[in-house]
């Protein structure tokens, strides 16, 4: 006879395992990361001292001090609407392929499968961006200490090093991610209290309030402002992207349809306030601007910092930076190779019976880790050639993984009443911020296929629309060879009704 203490009670990870299983998988991956490490994930991967920092020199040229500022508050709002939404469809489908699988369910195997090559495509193209962004400061952290002159091969041997010890952490398994992941929160806001700081004090001159939040600066070679503030958004929306990794890793984090959620919310609001404080530092303490433009170090702010603090100074900055930068690197592997798995998993990528495979010892999908820092790597060896091939890498991250943001809440939206809604939702809010998120990402994805620089050349074109083109016909291509073999697995239960919505809105 059964009594109530006989009765066997299930713990919360038995729940989330339970919950996974009637989404169609079998637990597989090591459910050892908190809330606070899904949190961390998301917050390193957006990285405002890897993007802020590595995109300043561009936002100089494209609008200058008032865009950066005013165009960070601005995104940032937008941004945080996305990940809105986002979130609540992320707390009903809490697994490694987040934005594909979301797709999928609500949309049908097409719309998973291209949500799933744009996503893949912007997550492969954050490696290279921000990896070979910390090269590039590295390089000039090395031109300081002894003098040594960067050039591409060189940045490439650095960015190649900084790939390898990735990939190699990462083998580690997901508690080690994790623990860094948590370091690298205080990393970054320390540091940035630490620059600003610095930056506030020490410099004897200081530009005024009007010079930070209202000087237009225009060196693109367009001479219509409006088009310059437009294109000049892509330094904060750049940096906001990557916060999809909470979701990523939901399938390794206790409570996830809790706390995967809240974890992309909070990565973002926490980036938006420091992210504002940290250009507004920067900004304050130019001293020249023009000198700060043409840098012999190839990287602006580091010429703001030698300029406000002295070359010990600098140095000593740039190091927390990089180091900032290596951090973000490293979620980035994390997430990207979680989407390599999981899509895998599903039979989506050529040879997926190898990127799917498990480390039975660390629960760590190895040679999807392996994958992803090879392609980072084959992504940016154009930079040995080109000086613009860095900014193209930017724009194939952006255009790649933007658009996949708003696909699952526009699906979500399209389903109405019939999606059914996780543990954390946005109650009546739901649809007024999906269709902001769904309106922002549509926007920023026409503006960033624009030319950046007039004239346009083969060295100046935005190679955005050529990415974005070429990442949607190879998606068409290999569905005709892979169509058989791609499948989200069958659901039951509360998941077979919303296979069940999919199929009727088609």
């Amino acid at each position: 006879m059964s009594t109530p203490w006989s009765r066997s009670v299930s713990t919360p990870q038995q729940d989330e395992e339970q919950r996974l299983r009637e989404l169609g998988y079998q637990p597989v991956l090591a459910r050892r990361m908190g809330s606070f490490g899904n949190f961390a994930i998301s917050f390193s991967v957006i990285s405002i001292l890897s993007g802020c920092m590595t995109l300043y020199g561009f936002g100089l040229d494209t609008g200058g001090p008032s865009v950066m500022l005013w165009g960070w508050a601005g995104v940032g709002l937008f941004v945080l609407c996305v990940g809105l939404a986002l979130a609540e469809v992320t707390s009903a489908y809490p697994t490694s392929g987040a934005l594909y699988y979301m797709a999928d369910r609500l949309g049908g195997r097409a719309w998973g499968w291209y949500t799933g090559w744009l996503n893949l495509l912007g997550l492969l193209g954050a490696i290279a961006g921000i990896d070979y962004g910390a090269a590039q400061f590295t390089g000039a952290l090395l031109n300081l200490q002894w003098g040594f002159t960067p050039t591409p091969q060189s940045t490439m041997v650095i960015f190649v090093c900084i790939l390898l010890l990735h990939a190699t952490l990462n083998l580690f398994g997901v508690r080690l991610v994790s623990l860094l992941n948590s370091v690298s929160v205080w990393w970054h806001l320390a540091g940035v209290a630490v620059i600003v700081g610095a930056l506030a004090i020490i410099p004897s001159h200081h530009q005024s309030p009007e010079f930070v939040f209202t000087e237009f600066v225009n060196n693109t070679g367009w001479s219509n402002p409006l088009y310059v503030a437009a294109i000049g958004l892509l330094l904060a929306q750049y940096t906001f992207s990557g916060y999809d990794a909470s979701a990523h890793l939901s399938e390794e984090t206790s409570n996830a349809s809790v706390s995967a959620a809240r974890g992309i919310v909070r990565a973002i609001w926490v980036s938006w306030v420091a992210g504002f404080v940290l250009l507004a530092g920067l900004t304050f303490a130019i001293q020249d601007y023009a000198g700060t433009q043409k840098s012999a170090t190839g990287v602006p702010p580091a010429q703001i910092l030698i300029d406000a603090l002295g070359t010990g100074g600098a140095t000593a900055m740039l190091l927390i930076v990089i180091i900032a930068q290596l951090f973000c690197g490293n979620a980035e592997v994390a997430a990207a190779s979680r989407m390599v798995f999981a899509f895998s998993r599903d039979g989506a990528l050529p040879g997926s019976r190898l990127w799917q495979r498990v480390s039975g010892r660390t629960q760590t999908p190895v040679l999807a880790v392996w994958l992803s820092v090879a392609v980072a790597c084959l992504l940016a060896l154009p930079s040995l050639y080109s000086e613009t091939a860095y900014g193209a890498v930017t724009a194939i991250n952006v255009i790649g993984i933007t658009p996949a943001y708003a696909i699952p809440v526009f699906l979500r939206l399209r389903a109405g009443d019939r999606f059914t809604k996780g543990p954390w939702h946005l109650g009546r809010w739901s649809k007024p911020i999906g269709w902001v998120a769904v309106v922002w990402v549509a926007l920023v994805t026409v503006l960033f296929c624009l030319p950046q620089s007039s004239p346009v050349t083969v060295d100046s074109m935005n190679y955005a629309s050529i990415a974005l083109a070429a990442v949607l016909i190879l998606a068409t291509v290999w569905w005709f060879v892979a169509r058989r073999s791609y499948n989200t697995p069958s659901a039951y239960g509360s998941a077979r009704e919303e296979a069940e919505i999919a199929e009727g809105i088609v």
